[in-house]
């Protein structure tokens, strides 16, 4: 693959490291920033995220990316927390989100046969064709870590379940995202994240 700059968005996320390695495997070079010129002008852009709703909102606004985030053109993933961000709202602290997506992240509702966070490898259930799904298959096993969750609705691609189904993957106008970690998420990650790539404006 030909090299490609991508932005990742520093949000406070605390998975970059194995992000920017995943991609690097894929020959993709990629920039941690906050500067809103190099985000317009890269050619793919990620918004990762690990922690909480409310930090990584403050962290945006600090550096006057809530908005600027809206407005991109380019294909944007979000993942995690990232893929929470996305939303309206999150039950975590009541917190306003970027409000792209018309959803609300809500908590997973916990067993003792599955707790929150859910924590693992779980199986996604295909639910609509997508670019960012080729050659993904039904049942592939993808790498999770997250108390809450954006319920299914009509822009979901695939599902997850816990103690109730929720939105694994989702596309809503230029942006994707998925509840799980492609770059922790061995082969079909790595897969995924190529898709992603190949997306075009």
């Amino acid at each position: 693959m030909v090299a490609t700059e991508v932005a990742i968005v520093a949000s406070g996320g605390a998975n970059i490291s194995s992000l920017r390695f995943a991609l690097g495997r894929l020959g993709v070079n990629s920039v941690l920033t906050a500067d809103p010129d190099v985000i317009r002008n890269a050619s793919h852009v990620i918004l990762p995220g690990v922690g909480a709703a409310a930090d990584a909102m403050q962290s945006l606004k600090k550096q006057q990316l809530q908005s600027f985030i809206a407005e991109l053109t380019q294909p944007v993933l979000g993942i995690c927390l990232g893929m929470q961000l996305l939303a309206e709202h999150s039950e975590e602290h009541r917190t306003s989100c970027l409000g792209i997506v018309p959803a609300i992240a809500r908590k997973l509702h916990g067993s003792t046969r599955r707790p929150v966070p859910n924590t693992g490898w779980c199986p996604i259930q295909v639910t609509r064709d997508h670019p960012l799904l080729h050659e993904i298959k039904n049942g592939s096993y993808f790498y999770f870590l997250h108390s809450y969750a954006l319920p299914v609705c009509r822009f979901t691609l695939a599902t997850a379940a816990h103690e109730k189904r929720f939105s694994a993957v989702l596309a809503y106008r230029n942006f994707v995202a998925t509840q799980f970690h492609p770059e922790r998420s061995s082969l079909a990650g790595a897969r995924l994240l190529s898709n992603f790539l190949q997306l075009r404006r």
